[in-house]
C-alpha cells in the first residue's frame, strides 16, 4: 500500500484537482484508490455529489475513541477501482478534542492499519492549515506531493509547508520524500515564468517541471481548482466529478497543454521514490512546533532541497 498526502499550507493552488486526477489515473491503471477527503470545506466530497445535510459517515467517524473500519465509511465511485471517504464540516472542530482524548494524531495511521490493505492507494486531501488533520495525514503518508501555484506569494506557503513535512520527518523518524507539483502556470506572464525558475533553482530535482494540475486559462478566470459545488444525484454509488477533466501544462513549451502519457510520467516518478507503507501498528503520535524566531543576522535552514 502506498499513502500519499496532497498538501499545501496555501489555500487554492490546486490539491484536490491533484488528488482526484491522480486517484483517476491510478484507477485506470487497474490500482484499487482510496481519497480520502481531510478539508472540512469539502471540496472533493462535493465533486462526488454528496451534499452537505444529512451529514455523511466519513473522516470524522475514524477519530471516534471506537472508530469503525475504513472500509464501512468509503463510498463506491462509478469509476472501477476507485472509492472516497467523504469530509464532514464539523472536521472544524476536531483540534478541540485533541486536548481531552489523547492519540487523536494518529487517528488516520491507525485506520490504515486496521483496514488499509483493502488499497494499493491512499490519497489524502489535505485542509489547507497546519492542524490536527495534516498532521495525521503526513505521519500516515510515504510520500508528500505539494501543489504549488506558480506566482510569487505561493512560493512562502511552499516553504512553509516544506519545513512542515521535514519536522514530520525527524518526528517519525522515517523517510517523508517530497514532490513538488507547479500549478496554474501561465507561460504567457514574466511572473509566471519568474516564479517556475525561482522554485526550480531552490529545490531542483524535486519539482517535477513537465506539468502542472490545471490549466492556464483556469488562471485566467480566477476560478479557484479546488472550488467544487455539484448538485448531488440521488444515486448510491455516485458519478465521476466533472473535475478529473484537468489539463496539464509543460513548463517552458509553446504549448499550454501536455498529454495524457506524458501526465503519467509523474505517476512513474512517485512510484519509483519512497517506499510502500507496510500496514503494521503505527509509531508513536508526531509532535509539530512552531519553528523559534528568526534572526535577521542568521541565514534561514532551506527544506525540501534537492
Amino acid at each position: 500500500m502506498r499513502v500519499w498526502a496532497i498538501a499545501n499550507q496555501k489555500g487554492g493552488v490546486g490539491k484536490t484537482t491533484t488528488t482526484l486526477a491522480l486517484g483517476r489515473a491510478l484507477a485506470m491503471r487497474g490500482r484499487r484508490v482510496l481519497l480520502v477527503d481531510l478539508d472540512p470545506h469539502a471540496s472533493l466530497t462535493r465533486a462526488f455529489g454528496v451534499p452537505a445535510e444529512p451529514q455523511p459517515a466519513g473522516v470524522l467517524d475514524l477519530f471516534d475513541e471506537q472508530p469503525p473500519l475504513l472500509a464501512s465509511v468509503a463510498r463506491a465511485t462509478e469509476i472501477e477501482n476507485l472509492a472516497f471517504v467523504p469530509a464532514q464540516t464539523p472536521l472544524a472542530t476536531l483540534e478541540r478534542r485533541s486536548a481531552t482524548q489523547p492519540g487523536l494524531g494518529l487517528a488516520l495511521s491507525n485506520a490504515l492499519a486496521r483496514g488499509g490493505q483493502a488499497w494499493d492507494h491512499v490519497l489524502f486531501d489535505c485542509p489547507p492549515t497546519l492542524g490536527l488533520l495534516m498532521v495525521n495525514a503526513l505521519a500516515a503518508a510515504d510520500h508528500v506531493i505539494i501543489p504549488t501555484q506558480t506566482e510569487p506569494l505561493a512560493l512562502h506557503g511552499l516553504k512553509g509547508m516544506c519545513r512542515t513535512a521535514d519536522m514530520i520527518q525527524r518526528s517519525r523518524h522515517r523517510e517523508l520524500p517530497v514532490s513538488i507539483l507547479p500549478t496554474l502556470y501561465d507561460k504567457r506572464t514574466r511572473t509566471g515564468a519568474e516564479t517556475l525558475k525561482a522554485m526550480q533553482d531552490e529545490y531542483g530535482g524535486r519539482v517535477w517541471n513537465d506539468a502542472g494540475a490545471v490549466a492556464a486559462e483556469t488562471a485566467a478566470t480566477g476560478t479557484s481548482p479546488d472550488a467544487a459545488d455539484t448538485p448531488a444525484p440521488p444515486a448510491a454509488n455516485v458519478k465521476a466529478p466533472p473535475a478529473l477533466a484537468i489539463a496539464p501544462v509543460r513548463a517552458g513549451s509553446d504549448a499550454d497543454m501536455i498529454g495524457d502519457d506524458e501526465f503519467e510520467a509523474l505517476l512513474d516518478q512517485l512510484h519509483g521514490s519512497g517506499a510502500p507503507t507496510a500496514v503494521t501498528s503505527p509509531p508513536s503520535e508526531p509532535v509539530v512546533t512552531a519553528p523559534p524566531p528568526r534572526s535577521h543576522s542568521v541565514a534561514p535552514r532551506r527544506t525540501c532541497r534537492a
